[in-house]
């Protein structure tokens, strides 16, 4: 398949595809935390992008034991299913580590959910499908000092994150953990941690808004935060209306959904109408990203969600 690649900062000799992952090894990284290297002769290619945050959607067996469905891909983050075949279970996950024909993915370890059953009784020679990475870390480079901010889905991707820029700028990790037990740190020496023990993860009120409220980001910092839903609404709401920083100088992305099935509930609650409206804002190519970000924010929030 020919593709443009000029914008996703992937090799541009690189065919994409979703590529059959090989289980290699497995380990604990942390008592809430499974790290799964994979490799295999369908990795032999696997590309980076070079980004600490890159991300890749993974395809999941319906059995360990059984082999993966693999869909043909459509684009570099496009995929389908031949007529008939029913689609794998998907979720998105970091890159925690790449090396030529390995990657290494972290999994936090909680109660239900595909990809984290599946961790917890991973072991070589199971398989699952990866689509090609994308990253979204972008820090101006005349910026001095950033905060990475993570509850523990998406503290693999801000340790990385600080292993990859650390040593070009100032970095501050602000984390939420289950508790001190669950604290991982990042191989790089030169950065400042800020540790929430014991609040936050769906066990609890978090205290990241205030902790991030007291460090007083200013024109000289870049903020990446990657949190629960809700929580990275008000985050960034706080980066763009309170502290009035201009959009190229903070990322928020959601990394997961608290109580995940009441707010799918809700959502299909309200039926097409509300879900005709989501389509509709999110599709104005034409606007300011930061003014759709803000009037999805807007209809989320009116709804309960």
């Amino acid at each position: 398949m020919a593709e443009d690649l000029s914008a996703t900062r992937l090799p541009t000799d690189y065919v994409p595809r979703i590529h059959r992952a090989e289980v290699l090894g497995v380990e604990r990284s942390g008592p809430g935390m499974v790290r799964v290297r994979f490799g295999g002769t369908d990795l032999r290619d696997y590309p980076t992008t070079g980004i600490g945050d890159e991300y890749v959607r993974m395809f999941f067996p319906d059995r360990p034991d059984e082999e993966v469905r693999l869909p043909r891909i459509t684009t570099v983050r496009g995929w389908e299913y031949a007529d008939g075949v029913e689609p794998s279970a998907m979720r998105v996950y970091t890159v925690r580590g790449h090396a030529p024909g390995e990657i290494t993915v972290d999994f936090v370890v909680h109660d239900g959910g595909v990809a984290a059953a599946w961790a917890q009784q991973a072991r070589p020679g199971q398989a699952v499908g990866v689509n090609p990475p994308c990253g979204l870390y972008e820090r101006p480079d005349a910026l001095t000092r950033q905060i990475l901010v993570a509850d523990e889905p998406g503290l693999p991707a801000a340790l990385r994150l600080a292993e990859l820029t650390a040593d070009e700028v100032e970095t501050v990790l602000l984390l939420e953990v289950r508790g001190a037990d669950h604290r991982i740190r990042a191989d790089v020496g030169n950065v400042e941690y800020i540790w929430l023990d014991g609040s936050g993860n769906g066990n609890g009120e978090s205290r990241i808004l205030d902790a991030l409220r007291e460090l007083a980001p200013g024109d000289d910092t870049y903020v990446w935060v990657s949190t629960e839903g809700r929580l990275n609404r008000a985050a960034r709401r706080y980066l763009r209306h309170e502290r009035k920083l201009p959009a190229h100088h903070y990322k928020c992305v959601a990394y997961w959904q608290d109580r995940a099935e009441v707010w799918r509930s809700r959502y299909e609650e309200l039926g097409p109408e509300f879900a005709s409206k989501v389509r509709a804002v999110r599709s104005a190519a034409d606007r300011d990203p930061e003014e759709i970000a803000d009037e999805m924010e807007n209809l989320y929030e009116s709804a309960g969600l």
